[in-house]
């Protein structure tokens, strides 16, 4: 920690000056007493990121690619539903009679519309995410939990993917919902819990290690330099990783033409593609369970454990959004702006499944442009970024303005059936410019939370940052379906996504990062004031008192086996 931060947390406390000498003093105290408590990362040991462990984080996310559960599940669960459905339009009722026309199936005592159901389904895992993110996101910050915690998330993704194979006929669409919702809520979370450890690795990555270990503590950099340095590490280490995940992308479509073209108007084709992609995964996920090396966070806090300590720490950080107004800030205008963009995508690939029979073939190569051009986006945005030392922010906005045109091209098909998603040529335009623009997104999106996020908070606030991305989504789909659902007509969801893409960058453009930083400073330090206070059973003037004076003591004894820390405090003033 900086001597800034420590001043910061102690002038609340203490009214009387600090010169340079007790200052040091105080914050060589404070952080004895939070590793005395684990009341921080550092309270353990922490190791260099290595090479093998980045490449092994890089593979992960290579083969987490979403071409399985993002795509081809989902385009076998709509043929599924398509399939058992109807067209309204036609009298008497024949299942499996639809075209591009409207296209209803039974539900309830009535019927729902194919893409009203896809989207409830939709809607559904990202209700599932929120309750995930909010219950588990904190307690992946204590101990060794996140890792097995994305283990565990992982291998459920897997199983429930191949699984997604067993769906060949139309009546076995509610089974495929069901093996779609468990597999993508897996899915969801796991992009999630991967993308809060980019920030851990970042700032251990070597050259960082010795910016803040050596050049801060030694005064031959400062603050802003070397929050300058980690910031491009972090947006180093997103940016290669996202382009991993293009990269995985392609060549998952590519294998998969070896299937998919000896195999056109095979039943099963699809489902083997399905196969072959989720164990490209598997294959080049397993690496970072071997390879990840131990970061430990602090220990679970007293009087909770794993099951509650999510609960309250975000009930917690909500109810001291005053002390990080940038960080929510920021989360809100994102929890609209995914909101929008994922319906979006949602709605664009209902409409993409339609127009091209769900030919996994036409899909196939549709997400190989897609890749490629995400791909060379990634790299040149990078690269670009790094030569002319461009903030994040802006390389943020740069991919906004094309987050709202996406939206807006469909809103043209209201009026003109010669643009806005009427033609195959018009998924080619789309799926180029999402990869040109959306893939850096992505990775400008992940990079500037983590620049907002407290240290040691980051899956609590990735868990909240994955609530506003993956879970975010409950609201548009459900907008949308019951637009959709009322004018039988694809279309007229568009406005309204494009109206919350707008709303959403306007507001991004506001945040202020440096003062985000300075905030999360500050929280950091005073959470963890607070902490030692109350492993201490002190008040947390008695400790900055005991910190100050350097009369705080601690004793270890064991009973049962079982280490227990107790706290000695100075005599003056303090409780027994």
């Amino acid at each position: 920690m900086d001597d800034d931060s420590s001043a910061n947390v102690i002038s609340k406390h203490l009214t009387t000056e600090i010169d340079e000498t007790k200052k040091k003093e105080i914050k060589e105290n404070l952080v004895k007493y939070e590793q005395l408590f684990g009341a921080d990362e550092d309270a353990f040991v922490q190791p260099t990121t290595t090479k093998k462990e980045l490449w092994s984080y890089y593979l992960y996310y290579n083969g987490d690619n979403g071409v399985g559960p993002g795509s081809y599940s989902q385009a076998l669960f709509q043929s599924a539903l398509t399939s058992a459905g109807w067209d309204p339009a036609v009298s008497p009722i024949e299942k499996g009679n639809c075209g591009n026309a409207g296209c209803v199936v039974s539900w309830g005592s009535g019927t729902k519309s194919v893409a009203s159901v896809v989207l409830i389904a939709n809607g559904l895992c990202f209700a599932i995410m929120t309750v995930i993110f909010v219950a588990l996101g904190s307690a992946a910050d204590y101990g060794n939990f996140g890792r097995w915690l994305l283990l565990f998330l992982t291998a459920v993704c897997w199983v429930f993917q191949y699984g997604m194979m067993a769906i060949r006929h139309s009546n076995q669409w509610p089974a495929a919902m069901v093996l779609y919702v468990i597999s993508y809520v897996a899915y969801g979370a796991t992009l999630v819990f991967y993308a809060a450890l980019f920030p851990r690795l970042a700032r251990y990555m070597p050259d960082v290690r010795k910016a803040r270990e050596e050049d801060l503590k030694d005064g031959k950099i400062n603050q802003a330099e070397y929050d300058k340095i980690e910031s491009m590490e972090r947006n180093h280490i997103s940016n290669i990783s996202t382009a991993h995940s293009n990269i995985g992308y392609l060549l998952t479509l590519v294998i998969n033409l070896s299937v998919l073209l000896p195999l056109q108007g095979h039943a099963f084709g699809n489902n083997l593609a399905l196969c072959l992609t989720n164990s490209y995964w598997v294959v080049l996920g397993v690496w970072w369970f071997i390879f990840q090396q131990p970061r430990p966070g602090p220990k679970v806090p007293k009087g909770s454990n794993y099951l509650t300590i999510g609960w309250k720490q975000v009930f917690l950080a909500v109810r001291e959004i005053r002390h990080l107004p940038q960080t929510f800030m920021y989360l809100i205008a994102f929890f609209l702006l995914a909101d929008g963009l994922n319906t979006t995508g949602t709605l664009v690939s209902i409409i993409q499944n339609n127009i091209v029979s769900f030919s996994f073939l036409e899909i196939t190569y549709l997400g190989l442009s897609q890749a490629a051009c995400s791909i060379t986006s990634t790299f040149g945005f990078w690269y670009i970024q790094k030569y002319f030392g461009i903030r994040t922010k802006y390389m943020f906005m740069i991919t906004n303005a094309f987050s709202v045109f996406i939206p807006f091209y469909g809103m043209l098909g209201l009026w003109s059936n010669r643009v806005g998603y009427h033609h195959v040529r018009d998924f080619w335009i789309y799926n180029i410019l999402f990869g040109l623009f959306q893939a850096p997104y992505y990775a400008y999106a992940q990079t500037m939370m983590s620049e907002v996020t407290p240290r040691g908070y980051e899956n609590m606030f990735f868990g909240l940052f994955g609530i506003t991305n993956r879970a975010s989504s409950i609201i548009g789909p459900n907008v949308i379906q019951a637009i959709i659902n009322a004018t039988n007509n694809n279309w007229m969801g568009f406005p309204f996504l494009f109206a919350l893409c707008t709303a959403a960058s306007i507001v991004i453009w506001f945040v202020d990062i440096e003062k985000g930083r300075e905030n999360c400073r500050i929280y950091v330090e005073e959470r963890k004031l607070l902490r030692v206070a109350k492993e201490a059973g002190l008040t947390t003037d008695e400790v900055v008192e005991g910190i100050a004076t350097g009369e705080l003591g601690a004793e270890s004894n064991t009973s049962n086996g079982i280490e227990t820390v107790g706290a000695e405090p100075s005599k003056k003033g303090l409780s027994d």
